[in-house]
């Protein structure tokens, strides 16, 4: 039984989160190349703004601000099943090669197929899937072992190797390209926010809506896998089946976010590891955190990034990585 006290913290620290991406969502439809009077963004949002204000709010700000925040929670998800069922803290879609399997489906789709600007942006999370799915599975079977089981720290440094393979296979793969579908994979590499429309939104809401309380109904099976195979097994868990069914979860959840944000790791090693900081190792109480602070993280690192710079601005994965490199090496020393 979870202590009332708590669940009241939890509770707490959910509001505060929500209270953050509001503010910084705010913050954001304010800030840009066409600003946005702060005052005004109540009638705009009632319809009664001018022409400008709609098209800058609605059409540009706004599809951008909810992907954003959509995909953070997306990789923050991720990260938080991975490293329950792998038992790593290191564990996260991008670094172990999850979000670069996905880069390199994505890739061979737009170079190589015929795409229906229609159906384009819902095709696109189902074309990751299949990439990172394939990639996680080669990756876990690199790193299982009959006898020992799953290896945390060879799953690690099999995805590492995964990624840097990917990263290589990626550039052949663009290297006879044409001039303006080379840059835009560059632009996902580097993590940019390129999904920025209405269609997007709705092609990525529903994986949040499916997963995030599938993630919450499976957070029991979690814990015990959190705690290793032994204490799973000697409680009834069917192990392997469990595993690979929150793997899958995992997969669709960062899958689904890097098709419209592109390249960007740590979200979904920092997000759970904070969460879990505040509210204690239960799934069922830092699952919720962490997703809301990886929208946030995500959010702010966008927000920073689309105006600290002109005219394109700075790619959210480069800020992301800017404070994700130096928070994971501090866990592979503390660890």
């Amino acid at each position: 039984m979870i202590l009332s006290n708590i669940v009241r913290k939890q509770r707490a620290i959910v509001l505060a989160c929500l209270g953050l991406i509001v503010a910084t969502a705010v913050i954001g439809m304010g800030l840009g190349y066409s600003s946005l009077s702060y005052d005004r963004l109540i009638p705009v949002l009632f319809g009664h703004g001018t022409f400008k204000e709609d098209f800058v709010l609605f059409s540009v700000r706004l599809p951008r601000i909810l992907i954003t925040v959509l995909s953070g929670m997306a990789l923050a998800l991720s990260g938080s099943i991975l490293q329950s069922i792998t038992r790593n803290d290191l564990a996260d879609p991008g670094i172990i090669g999850i979000n670069s399997g996905a880069g390199v489906a994505i890739a061979v789709f737009f170079l190589y197929f015929p795409i229906d600007a229609g159906s384009f942006a819902y095709m696109i999370p189902l074309v990751a899937f299949v990439g990172a799915l394939a990639t996680a599975f080669l990756i876990y079977l690199f790193s299982y072992n009959r006898i020992n089981g799953l290896n945390p720290i060879r799953l690690v440094l099999t995805g590492v190797g995964f990624s840097m393979a990917l990263s290589g296979i990626m550039i052949v793969v663009i290297s006879s390209a044409e001039r303006e579908k080379v840059d835009f994979i560059a632009k996902w590499i580097a993590g940019n926010i390129w999904g920025t429309d209405w269609p997007f939104v709705w092609a990525l809401l529903p994986w949040l809506i499916l997963l995030i309380p599938f993630a919450l109904y499976k957070s029991r099976s979690l814990n015990l896998l959190a705690l290793g195979e032994a204490s799973a097994v000697g409680v009834g868990v069917k192990v392997e089946r469990e595993r690979a069914i929150l793997l899958l979860a995992a997969v669709a959840a960062a899958a689904s976010a890097v098709s419209v944000t592109g390249g960007i790791a740590f979200i979904g090693l920092m997000a759970p590891h904070i969460a879990k900081a505040l509210v204690g190792p239960r799934n069922q109480l830092f699952i919720p955190v962490a997703v809301l602070l990886g929208g946030w993280l995500l959010l702010v690192a966008d927000t920073i990034g689309r105006n600290v710079a002109d005219p394109t601005g700075i790619p959210a994965g480069i800020m992301v990585s800017l404070i994700g490199v130096p928070y994971f090496a501090y866990l592979l020393l503390r660890k």
